[in-house]
């Protein structure tokens, strides 16, 4: 494997041998039921389409994609069926990473800017997970890839559905069979969903930093509640004063 990064240019090198949400315009999503037994199904779905492709049908489809891609990020066949190619991640983390490098005992946490996206380059063997990896590894993260999800943005009918991939999909594959198009096919970095973490992966002193991240989030709730309400009731008791006053 070899792995290359800078954080200024925005590119690092990867290279080595479901669960859906529907989004409408009325901004209303359906969540379809997660689980193992469905990210296996999507796993051994993809193993079979690869293993169906050909030498001669990789490498039609890759002159295919290297002709209607407009950002010169090509993909490369090798002779032994592997090939290389650019994905890019967009960014979408709520809540605060640790980078090693700095603060206190070497690491500080802060907020990554939502909605940037990273370009890696990958081989057609690299997993979900590997990605993942070199992602943090890019960012100098220091919290466990367990807490991490890769999702693929794509259009179905006049929906916009982010579905999670299982660890051992092919993000190059996907970006293959899509073509560069990224309103067709994007991909998504994100959180675990709470109920899916596993939790029994992460150190102690990580899941202490968990909980003072949720006590702060959940100090914050409750003051932007509490306000709105103060607001509502100071309104509507505005309103009884001037019903009861005489005209």
């Amino acid at each position: 494997m070899t792995w290359t990064s800078t954080m200024s240019s925005g590119y690092s090198s990867l290279e080595e041998d479901s669960e859906e949400y529907f989004f409408t315009a009325r901004t209303s999503f359906f969540k379809k039921p997660s689980g193992k037994l469905a990210e296996q199904k999507d796993v051994e779905k993809e193993k079979e389409l690869r293993t169906h492709l050909s030498f001669e049908e990789i490498r039609h489809k890759i002159e295919f994609y290297n002709a209607a891609t407009r950002d010169h990020l090509k993909m490369t066949l090798n002779p032994d069926g592997l090939y290389t190619g650019f994905i890019k991640v967009q960014l979408e983390l709520r809540r605060p990473i640790t980078v090693t490098g700095g603060g206190v005992k070497g690491q500080e946490a802060f907020y990554l800017p939502s909605g940037c996206v990273n370009t890696l380059h990958v081989s057609s063997s690299n997993t979900v997970r590997q990605v993942i990896e070199a992602l943090l590894r890019k960012f100098t993260v220091a919290d466990n890839p367990a807490k991490f999800a890769l999702y693929k943005r794509f259009r179905r009918d006049d929906h916009v559905c982010i579905c999670k991939l299982a660890e051992g999909e092919h993000p190059l594959l996907l970006r293959l069979l899509a073509g560069p198009n990224t309103d067709i096919l994007s991909f998504v970095l994100r959180e675990q969903q709470t109920g899916e973490v596993m939790w029994d992966a992460f150190s102690i002193p990580e899941l202490h930093n968990f909980l003072r991240i949720l006590d702060k989030e959940e100090q914050d709730q409750v003051r932007v509640i509490t306000t709105r309400y103060n607001t509502y009731r100071e309104k509507l008791e505005e309103a009884i004063r001037a019903a009861s006053s005489p005209d």
